[in-house]
């Protein structure tokens, strides 16, 4: 292996960057065509990528950047926004989905303030209720503990009043 590498000019790069983005083609099948390497290949179209500002993967895309990118794209028709994702390394389906959260962002999905404060009202006071009752149920609890140590205590000292 030879320490020296090719130099390709950036018409040919540009040709094979194309086929890839534009036309789809596997990157497998155009190296094998080509006589150069896939990592090759990977390395313009990220290098293209870096270039055009499309590095980040659609995962990592900020809320505002999603929001811009439903902005520019809205207007867009499908064959303009295909080669709007292929040039920011998108898919169509992300924008999809971003649209319809931007669409649903101002939809009233929260009850009104006065509903939830009487709720929580509501709430209050039966919480108090039922401390209240749980007070009362372990006074009892107690008090029948104590009625129950008291009989064998005595039951200990007297014995049975059956025996006799």
């Amino acid at each position: 292996m030879s320490s020296k590498s090719k130099r390709y000019d950036e018409k040919f790069k540009a040709t094979i960057i194309e086929r890839v983005e534009v036309h789809g083609e596997k990157v497998s099948k155009i190296a094998g065509e080509v006589g150069i390497s896939n990592e090759t290949i990977y390395r313009w179209l990220r290098s293209k990528r870096k270039k055009d500002g499309s590095t980040k993967p659609s995962k990592r895309w900020s809320s505002e950047d999603k929001f811009h990118i439903v902005m520019e794209t809205y207007s867009l028709s499908e064959a303009e926004l295909s080669a709007y994702c292929r040039k920011k390394g998108l898919y169509v389906e992300d924008i999809k989905t971003w649209r319809k959260q931007c669409q649903s962002a101002n939809v009233e999905s929260t009850p009104d303030p006065k509903k939830i404060e009487d709720l929580f009202n509501t709430e209050k006071k039966r919480t108090k209720e039922l401390e209240r009752e749980l007070r009362n149920k372990e006074k009892a609890l107690a008090e029948t503990a104590a009625l129950l140590v008291l009989r064998k205590k005595a039951q200990a000292i007297w014995g049975d009043p059956e025996d006799d």
